[in-house]
Parts: C-alpha cells; sequence; structure tokens
C-alpha cells in the first residue's frame, strides 16, 4: 500500500471514528441528564440536610461529564471538518480536544480505583442522617423526605447490625411494605448497574479517543506534507535552466 493509499484509509477511519465518538458523546450526555436529573438520585439530592455529603459529588460528577461531553464532541466535529477540508490547524484543534477528553477519561479510572465506593457512601450516608433524623425527631418534613426515598428505591427501613434505631422500625415499615428489601442493599443495587454502564463508556471512549489521536496525528503530518485525498503527489516549480525565462512547475508523488 503506498503512501498515498494510506492516507486515503486514514481519512476514511477518522471520519468513522469521528461519528461513534459523537455517538460516545451523545450516549454520555443522556446519562450526565439522567445522573442529575433521574429521580433516584435527585430525592437523594435534594434531602434538606444540614450537610448533604452527596451534593459535593453530585455536582463534581455532573461537572465533569458536561466536560467530557464538550471535549468529546468539539474534538469530534473539529477533526471531521480537517478530514474533509485538509485543514491543518482544524486537525491541531481536534487533536488537543481529544488529548483533554484523554487526560479526563483516565482522571475517572483513577479516581475509580483510588475511590471506588466514594459515590455509594456519599449517597449512603445521605439516606442514614435523613433516616436517623426521622426516627429520632419529630420533623414531618424529615420523615416525608424518608417515604419518598424508600418509595423511590422500593426498600424499607435498614437492616444494619450498627443501627441504633431498630426498634422503631416495627412502625416505619408495615403492610406490604415489610416485603421490602433492605434500603442500604436497594441502593447499592442501584448504584452498581449504574456504575457498570459508566464504566462501559469510559473502556469504549479510552479506545475511541486512543484512535482519534493516532490518526489525528499522523492526517495532520499527511496534510503538512501535502498529500491529499484527490491527488496522488503535489506540484512544485522546478529550478530555472539556464536560457529559460520562466520556471515551471514539476509534479512530485508523495
Amino acid at each position: 500500500m503506498g503512501p498515498w493509499s494510506r492516507v486515503r484509509v486514514a481519512k476514511c477511519q477518522m471520519l468513522v471514528t469521528c461519528f461513534f465518538i459523537l455517538l460516545l458523546g451523545l450516549s454520555v450526555a443522556t446519562m450526565v441528564t439522567l445522573t442529575y436529573f433521574g429521580a433516584h438520585f435527585a430525592v437523594i439530592r435534594r434531602a434538606s440536610l444540614e450537610k448533604n455529603p452527596y451534593q459535593a459529588v453530585h455536582q463534581w460528577a455532573f461537572s465533569a461529564g458536561l466536560s467530557l461531553v464538550g471535549l468529546l464532541t468539539l474534538g469530534a466535529v473539529l477533526s471531521a471538518a480537517a478530514t474533509v477540508r485538509e485543514a491543518q490547524g482544524l486537525m491541531a484543534g481536534g487533536f488537543l480536544c481529544f488529548s483533554l477528553a484523554f487526560c479526563a477519561q483516565v482522571q475517572v479510572v483513577f479516581w475509580r480505583l483510588r475511590s471506588p465506593t466514594q459515590v455509594e457512601d456519599a449517597m449512603l450516608d445521605t439516606y442514614d442522617l435523613v433516616y436517623e433524623q426521622a426516627m429520632k425527631g419529630t420533623s414531618h418534613v424529615r420523615r416525608q423526605e424518608l417515604a419518598a426515598i424508600q418509595d423511590m428505591f422500593l426498600c424499607c427501613g435498614k437492616r444494619s447490625p450498627f443501627s441504633r434505631l431498630g426498634s422503631t422500625e416495627a412502625d416505619l415499615c408495615q403492610g406490604q411494605e415489610v416485603a421490602r428489601e433492605d434500603c442500604l442493599q436497594g441502593i447499592r443495587s442501584f448504584l452498581r448497574i449504574h456504575q457498570q454502564v459508566a464504566s462501559s463508556l469510559t473502556s469504549i471512549g479510552l479506545a475511541l479517543t486512543v484512535s482519534a489521536l493516532l490518526l489525528s496525528s499522523f492526517l495532520w503530518f499527511a496534510i503538512r506534507s501535502g498529500c491529499s485525498l484527490d491527488r496522488k503527489g503535489k506540484y512544485i516549480l522546478a529550478p530555472r535552466s539556464p536560457g529559460q525565462k520562466s520556471r515551471w512547475a514539476q509534479w512530485v508523488p508523495c
């Protein structure tokens, strides 16, 4: 395969990669939206505690997700436009966006490996605070928040051996609610599915981003050298020979 053929294949691969990166960005945006506005996460976030442990983690995850979506989308658009128009500057911009997106995803992977239960612990701590205040106090608002959480996760109470409030759960779970699972286990089960989807998207994103980085760097050098999809070489001005009044163009293959 000659140099021109390799450039043509790389351009086709870049366009396909950009298409899949746009789909990935749409998937990440959907997940971020569901995480922020989803009922399961919102009912925990809206708990009117003096210090809600989940709110800080929730805001950080939402901001990081939006930033990643923006970088992936911008990088894909710039790279696709650079591939079609053979624009060196646009290709450099796409490479920069993919580089930042790659660094962000590596940071997410590192954070997941270092603190794999941070989100889970924050949600469980928030539920524990709501539960204990609802059981100890006489606040009707806290009781309503606890009931909303339990109805959303289809659970009731907690059966932790470290719970100091087990004697009051008989009044909390009555009728069909007694058959519901422990809320601590219900929250863990819901988050486990959510984290599996997030891990899958991160793995796919890393693979596509690395591919886009390699292709964009190769095409940047190809565009810089003058190789094009529509021609197998380039014209250069040949040196003027003695006796010639003008210079002539010479065809040089890529």
